[in-house]
């Protein structure tokens, strides 16, 4: 029952990571089943752990839908994401391997190929890439459950920032503010890079309120 539980979980989880599961979209739990050849009990349990962990809604007559924030609900998860991101550059700046800084340079060039080749173009393709570079960042502060804190907190944004990426100019600024923040990581700046982090994963509440409105 634990295999089939953690089946169906990682299933949903990556469907919202890729963005086939959006804020609002109902969860069916007899396709989950049919899907994925199990019984209702691990789905179930699944809407269990996905509830309590804030990524779905359970809702009358609805049953399970993705978690999709007010204004006010989206404000305080970012504020909570800006900073758990802002650490983790803050200890990358501290605790950078040589094989970490590797990889984030390799992160960051992809990013700025992308926006020097693409420009606007394939948004998606680009997130993707801003995904690794964040993840780099994070697996570079050496702290595993701050990486998981992390992830979680993402998946509930995950949407946004996705949207983020349509709007003209997006890209760019995202892949110079990913050099300027491996720079800083790099220098073994930490203030600097933790600053530089919050600043980037940032919104303002009119560009939350325009991405809340695009994905309404």
């Amino acid at each position: 029952m634990a295999g089939q539980t953690e089946l169906v979980l990682n299933a949903i989880l990556r469907d919202i990571d890729a963005g086939r599961l959006n804020p609002g979209d109902v969860i069916e739990e007899a396709r989950l089943t049919e899907r994925h050849g199990v019984s209702r009990t691990p789905v179930r349990e699944v809407f269990i752990q996905l509830e309590a962990a804030g990524l779905i809604r359970r809702l009358p007559r609805k049953g399970a839908v993705v978690f999709k924030p007010t204004l006010e609900e989206f404000l305080a998860i970012l504020e909570v994401h800006a900073n758990l991101e802002g650490q983790a550059a803050g200890l990358a700046a501290r605790r950078l391997s040589a094989q970490n800084a590797r990889d984030l340079e390799q992160a960051v060039a992809a990013c700025e190929e992308h926006a020097r080749e693409k420009g606007d173009a394939d948004p998606a393709g680009y997130y993707q890439l801003n995904l690794r570079f964040h993840e780099v960042v994070a697996l570079s502060s050496g702290n595993p459950f701050l990486v998981d804190m992390i992830k979680m907190n993402a998946r509930k944004l995950m949407a946004y920032y996705r949207a983020r990426y349509r709007y003209p100019g997006a890209i760019a600024t995202s892949a110079r503010e990913h050099r300027e923040i491996a720079a800083l990581i790099t220098a073994h700046r930490r203030d600097e890079a933790e600053a530089a982090m919050i600043a980037h994963v940032q919104f303002d509440e009119v560009t939350v309120m325009d991405l809340l409105a695009a994905l309404s």
